[in-house]
C-alpha cells in the first residue's frame, strides 16, 4: 500500500535510468553555487530561497574570489559529482558487466588521468583529475602511484561522501535489487573510501535500486535503506527520515533536518571550518549528505522539484545532497523540469541524456548475463542433488 501523500510512478527502465542521471546532474548544477553556505546565508545572498539556476556566489569575481576560485560554480554548470558519475557510466560501458574495486584501478583512474574533457567549472578542456576534490585525487595517488590493493585503497582517505556521490549508476544497473546494488557499491567504493563513507556509497546505490523498483515510493526506498544500512549510517537515516515525515515542504524543515543529522555528522556547525574530529572513521557517525537527501525525498513525497530545491537551500554540501535527491526522485519517476535540464545541458556543454541511453543498454546486457549465470548455477546445483528453481 502506498502511504498517504506518496505517489507510485510507473515508468519503464530506460525512462527511470535517464531521469535518475539527468536528475542527478541538474541537482548538482543547482546546488553548486550555494555549496558550503548556510540556509540563512543563502537567504540573504539571494534575497529569498533559490528556485532554479542562479549565478556564482561572488558574481563576476568568481575567477579570483576565495574560497571558490578558480571554479565557475553557477549559471548551470555541473560539478565534480556529475563528472564522476559520467565517468563511472563510461566504465560500465567499457566493462559491460558488474564492477569491482579492480575496475576502478583499470578503468576509472585512467579515465581521470588521461582523457581531456570539457570541464564546465573551468570553462576549458582539461583532465577530470584537475577538477576533482582531494578525496578523489586520492584514487590516483593510491591506485596508480601507490599500487595499493584496490579493495583496501580507500583506507586512510578523509571519510566523506566522495564515493557515494557518484554511485547512482550502480543502483541503476541493479535496478529493483537493492541488496545487490549495496554489495556492488561497497566493493567499488573500497578503492575510494572506508568506514561510513564507504557505507554511504553502498546505501545510496541500494536506495537508487529501490527507487527504480516497480511500485516504489519514498517510504519503500527508506525501508530498503534501513534493511541494509549499518551502524551510524542506519541511525542517521532513521532519525532524519522520521523528522522529514512530519513536513510537507522544505522551508520549515531545514532547521529540524540539520538538528536530526547533527549528532551523526563529524564536520560540525561551520561547514568551512571542520572540527578536529571531522571525517575520521567511526561506527557511530555518518555522512550528512545521504540522510538529508533521503529526508528531502520523503518530505516532498518523491516530487523532483521540491526534493531538489529543499536540498539546494539546505546549504552545506548541497550540490551532493541535491545530486542524490535528484537521482532518487528521477528513479522514482518524477520528471525533471525540462527548462532546468535544457539550461544545465547547454551551460555545461554536456549531453545529459546520452549517459542514460548508454547505461540502459549496458544494464540490459548485464541482466541477461545474470540470468544465464543463475541458470548455469541452478543446473549445476540440481546435478548434485539440489532442487531445480526455474523451468
Amino acid at each position: 500500500m502506498t502511504p498517504k501523500g506518496e505517489e507510485s510512478h510507473a515508468a519503464p527502465l530506460d525512462e527511470r535510468i535517464t531521469a535518475a542521471l539527468v536528475g542527478a546532474a541538474v541537482g548538482d548544477a543547482l546546488g553548486g553555487p550555494v555549496e558550503g553556505y548556510s540556509p540563512d546565508q543563502i537567504l540573504e545572498r539571494h534575497g529569498g530561497r533559490v528556485h532554479g539556476v542562479v549565478g556564482p556566489w561572488n558574481g563576476d569575481a568568481w575567477r579570483t574570489a576565495r574560497p571558490i576560485a578558480p571554479y565557475h560554480k553557477g549559471d548551470g554548470h555541473v560539478t565534480d559529482d556529475t563528472l564522476m558519475t559520467h565517468a563511472l557510466v563510461r566504465v560500465y560501458a567499457a566493462v559491460r558487466d558488474h564492477l569491482d574495486a579492480y575496475a576502478i584501478t583499470d578503468r576509472l583512474v585512467p579515465d581521470l588521468m588521461t582523457e581531456p574533457r570539457w570541464i564546465p567549472e573551468l570553462e576549458a578542456e582539461a583532465l577530470p583529475l584537475q577538477r576533482v576534490f582531494l578525496a578523489e585525487k586520492w584514487l590516483v595517488a593510491r591506485l596508480h602511484y601507490g599500487h595499493v590493493d584496490p579493495r583496501e585503497a580507500g583506507v586512510g582517505n578523509i571519510v566523506n561522501c566522495g564515493a557515494a556521490m557518484y554511485m547512482a549508476p550502480v543502483g541503476l544497473v541493479n535496478a529493483a535489487n537493492p541488496a545487490a546494488a549495496y554489495q556492488e557499491a561497497l566493493d567499488i567504493a573500497g578503492a575510494h573510501q572506508s568506514s561510513y563513507g564507504r557505507e554511504a556509497a553502498g546505501v545510496f546505490a541500494a536506495a537508487v535500486a529501490a527507487a527504480a523498483s516497480p511500485g516504489a515510493t519514498p517510504g519503500s526506498v527508506v525501508a530498503a535503506c534501513l534493511s541494509l544500512a549499518k551502524d551510524g549510517t542506519r541511525a542517521a537515516i532513521e532519525a532524519v527520515c522520521e523528522t522529514a515525515a512530519r513536513y510537507t515542504e522544505f522551508e520549515s524543515a531545514l532547521g529540524p533536518l540539520r538538528e536530526a543529522v547533527a549528532p551523526f555528522d563529524t564536520v560540525g556547525p561551520d561547514y568551512r571550518a571542520p572540527s578536529l574530529a571531522a571525517r575520521r572513521p567511526s561506527r557511530l557517525h555518518a555522512v550528512e549528505e545521504l540522510p538529508v537527501a533521503l529526508g528531502m525525498v520523503v518530505l516532498s513525497a518523491g516530487d523532483y522539484r521540491t526534493a531538489v530545491l529543499g536540498s539546494v537551500n539546505y546549504g552545506r554540501d548541497c550540490d551532493s545532497i541535491a545530486t542524490m535527491a535528484g537521482a532518487l526522485a528521477g528513479a522514482l519517476g518524477s520528471p525533471v523540469p525540462e527548462d532546468w535540464a535544457k539550461t544545465v545541458a547547454e551551460a555545461s556543454r554536456l549531453d545529459l541524456w546520452e549517459p542514460g541511453r548508454t547505461l540502459t543498454g549496458v544494464t540490459r546486457e548485464i541482466f541477461e548475463r545474470d540470468v544465464r549465470r543463475r541458470r548455469a548455477h541452478e543446473a549445476a546445483f540440481c546435478e548434485i542433488g539440489g532442487p531445480r528453481c526455474s523451468g
